[in-house]
């Protein structure tokens, strides 16, 4: 049987929580779901506040308040009559090394894949967005990555292991085709002169209608597989404060659900939502929204897929 839990150290994050209070798997070889939910517990490419390694569980404790609503509005289908949703539980590796977390977790995300299975991935800090990219594109190819964010993560000159770098090395690792992507809610400084994915900047989010928005987000990715990552400090800090690297000035929590929405139709084949620090969490706001979004992903799949 592989599992996730396969080295010793399984105790120091692992709890028994779901999100959605759906089943948990320990046999990641063979699950009965349509997408699996995958904890990572890891913050060391952290460039900010720490403590990411510690969201999974306060997304799942805080998905519990979402569990009760069958149809959640205003969707108009039940998920769990047309999804088949497992959680994993927390992927857990050696204290401190971010090499075996990383290519262990490709591995096993890849193993997931090749079932024929979706992975909701739940951060952890925004680097493991880079080896679930890895592991897509040996399924899907090339991608169209959406990527919601106050920052762009396309920096050439941090190391190895950075939380500000995947979006450098991605496509130059062909993982992902930024002509076809498109980054929303970005608010910090980048090269605009050499930046090639397309941007919606916080400022023209908050005046833009949800619509508009989405509508630019379709045109942009097309047909192509599209890769949706969040990372909660997309929102207003007076939405999520529990994030290492808040900025003021980002997007309502409402503002970023109609979004979803009317994303209806793409085609999407995974997802993550990511950098939920609890130790800076006021009476759980950051994880509430983060349960949320993941819960307006997992509808917006079955949406294509199921619906």
């Amino acid at each position: 049987m592989t599992t996730l839990f396969d080295h010793p150290d399984h105790s120091l994050y692992s709890n028994g929580m779901t999100f959605l209070r759906q089943p948990m798997v320990q046999n990641i070889t063979d699950i009965n779901a349509d997408v699996v939910v995958l904890g990572l517990p890891f913050d060391m490419a952290t460039s900010g506040r720490p403590g990411a390694r510690l969201g999974p569980d306060a997304i799942r404790r805080a998905s519990v308040h979402l569990a009760w609503e069958e149809t959640k509005y205003p969707w108009t289908f039940k998920l769990f009559e047309r999804l088949k949703l497992a959680d994993a539980g927390d992927f857990t590796y050696p204290v401190g090394d971010a090499e075996y977390f990383t290519a262990k977790l490709e591995q096993a995300a890849a193993g997931i894949l090749s079932q024929g299975k979706a992975i909701l991935g739940l951060g952890g800090d925004h680097f493991v967005t880079l080896p679930l990219l890895r592991a897509h594109a040996k399924r899907f190819g090339k991608m169209a990555l959406v990527h919601f964010d106050a920052h762009t993560d396309t920096y050439s000159n941090g190391s190895r292991y950075d939380h500000g770098t995947m979006f450098y090395h991605a496509p130059i690792e062909g993982l992902i085709d930024v002509d076809h992507s498109i980054q929303i809610g970005i608010r910090t400084d980048f090269d605009q002169s050499k930046h090639e994915f397309a941007v919606i900047d916080a400022m023209a989010a908050n005046d833009l209608s949800a619509q508009t928005i989405a509508e630019q987000i379709k045109a942009r990715v097309g047909d192509l597989p599209v890769y949706i990552t969040f990372d909660i400090d997309c929102l207003d800090p007076a939405f999520a404060p529990g994030t290492g690297t808040p900025v003021c000035g980002g997007l309502t929590s409402d503002k970023v659900l109609k979004i979803l929405r009317a994303l209806k139709g793409i085609n999407m084949i995974g997802m993550d939502v990511v950098e939920v620090s609890p130790s800076y969490d006021q009476s759980e706001l950051t994880a509430i929204a983060a349960a949320t979004i993941a819960s307006e992903l997992l509808h917006l799949w079955t949406y294509k897929n199921k619906y």
